[in-house]
């Protein structure tokens, strides 16, 4: 059985996937400065995703275009909408048998990452993650508001029936 850490970042790809429902390229791709615009915030998780769970976890490197792309730190870009789902779906397909054969004991441990044990646990990386996707629902429902987008979802969506609290002994 999938962990309720996990369950809970499915659900919480759910959501982002529920943000931004309907969204044209050209307004995924207006960018309201400072902020990026929406396409980046795409390929920016899908980045993160890449990297915690294929580079970092695994040591495959299937989307090396995103770290120039969208890595933390680059400068800003506004990549094709169509190009950043085409590369999050690919991560996040390849990323789910790893984060399905998590356990607990997994998530209190540590990956290696160049020899040495990353400073975080795996449980921390998701936890990270997660948050990282909502902080990004938030900046983009602001970003399409900038936009004129009109009946925008309520957040949180339906937590109970997709993303409900299960203790970790029932796993």
């Amino acid at each position: 059985m999938t962990h309720p850490l996990v369950a809970q970042l499915r659900f919480t790809r759910s959501e982002w996937l529920r943000a931004l429902d309907g969204i044209s390229n050209a307004d995924a791709r207006r960018r309201f400065e400072p902020m990026n615009c929406i396409s980046w915030m795409i390929g920016h998780l899908t980045w993160h995703e890449h990297l915690y769970w294929l580079v970092r976890a695994q040591s495959k490197n299937i989307a090396p275009q995103l770290d120039e792309l969208v890595g933390y730190g680059k400068p800003a870009s506004t990549p094709p909408l169509d190009d950043m789902w085409t590369a999050w779906r690919t991560v996040t397909v390849a990323a789910d048998p790893y984060l399905d054969a998590l356990t607990t004991e997994m998530l209190q441990g540590h990956m290696i990452v160049d020899g040495q044990p990353h400073y975080q646990t795996i449980g921390t990386m998701i936890q990270r993650i997660i948050y990282h996707y909502w902080y990004h629902i938030g900046e983009s429902q602001a970003a399409r508001q900038l936009l004129g987008h009109a009946s925008l979802p309520e957040f949180v969506g339906d937590i109970q029936g997709q993303g409900p609290y299960r203790p970790e002994s029932s796993v």
